[in-house]
């Protein structure tokens, strides 16, 4: 038994705990990789988080760990109190609870429409058909999909029209926990502004924990309300966006960059004018200098 400070815990309000986890790839093979070393993490309820990192940073394989997709190598995921590798464990349900959009939104579209396409997930659950025709309705919705594409192939809409059709698929299932995995991935300025306002507006609206992954800053830096950098399998950060966003070396060591108007805000400290430098929104930064000439 490894020394855990979540052993003894009960009654949390807490969807997911990792618990010394390490993972490993290939384990005992010549192409032996460790991907996680030693991850401790909790997801509070209702929590907007990013989660941070580069190619090779091991948060892929963290969200695959978060559904039960994967199973820990050494340590201990457990969602609801209930360890995900117990052998009477419901991965079912689990699944259910959290949903994960993956990068390429082909990889969940597969049905002949968009509307059957949603329809999938709830009927797998076991529900009927109108209670399933019910929940895909309300999720595409919810994602902003116009009805005039109800009926269409999946496969022959926009690439930010995909992503919503696959998050509705996840969203018909009514999960506690939605993991977007690269959501804005190829989408042009517009599309990436458009997909991230649905997305707040959804845990706005849903009150659900939201992850969202991304290797951008500027992509979760007006969104999310704590940020987890990964970094070579290791948690390195784990704040606010503005504690985590002060530590502009440390990340750029690790192939990061902090938003342009942070830079921007320390430039205009660096010259002499008296602001903050913690700042990481246009909305912020405008008040801010606004402030300095009392306006």
């Amino acid at each position: 038994m490894w020394d855990s400070p979540y052993c003894h815990l009960t009654g949390i309000d807490m969807s997911i705990i990792l618990d010394h986890v390490n993972y490993i790839y290939d384990k005992d093979t010549a192409f032996e990789r460790h991907a996680l070393k030693d991850v401790n993490l909790q997801l509070q309820d209702g929590e907007f988080i990013g989660l941070i990192g580069h190619t090779g940073s091991g948060k892929s394989t963290l969200v695959q760990l978060l559904n039960g997709l994967l199973k820990p190598s050494a340590g201990a995921v457990y969602f609801d109190g209930a360890d995900i590798s117990d052998d009477d464990f419901d991965l079912k349900n689990l699944r259910a609870s959290v949903g994960l959009v993956f990068q390429y939104p082909e990889h969940q579209l597969f049905e002949t429409d968009v509307f059957q396409d949603v329809c999938f997930g709830p009927k797998n659950l076991g529900l009927s058909k109108k209670d399933a025709e019910l929940r895909a309705f309300q999720a595409l919705k919810q994602v902003g999909l116009k009805e005039e594409y109800f009926y269409q192939s999946p496969f022959d809409l926009s690439g930010g029209e995909k992503r919503r059709v696959a998050i509705a698929g996840v969203l018909a299932m009514q999960p506690k926990v939605l993991v977007l995995d690269e959501p804005t991935a190829g989408l042009d300025p517009k599309g990436r502004e458009d997909i991230l306002n649905m997305i707040a507006q959804l845990h706005k609206e849903l009150h659900n924990t939201i992850v969202l992954v991304s290797h951008s800053m500027e992509d979760v830096a007006d969104y999310v309300e704590r940020i987890i950098v990964m970094n070579k399998g290791e948690v390195l950060y784990d704040a606010a966006p503005q504690e985590v966003f002060t530590h502009v070396e440390e990340l750029e060591a690790v192939h990061l960059a902090v938003p342009e108007v942070t830079y921007i805000m320390r430039d205009l400290a660096r010259a002499g004018i008296k602001v903050r430098t913690d700042v990481t929104t246009v909305e912020e930064a405008v008040e801010e200098i606004l402030a300095c000439y009392g306006r």
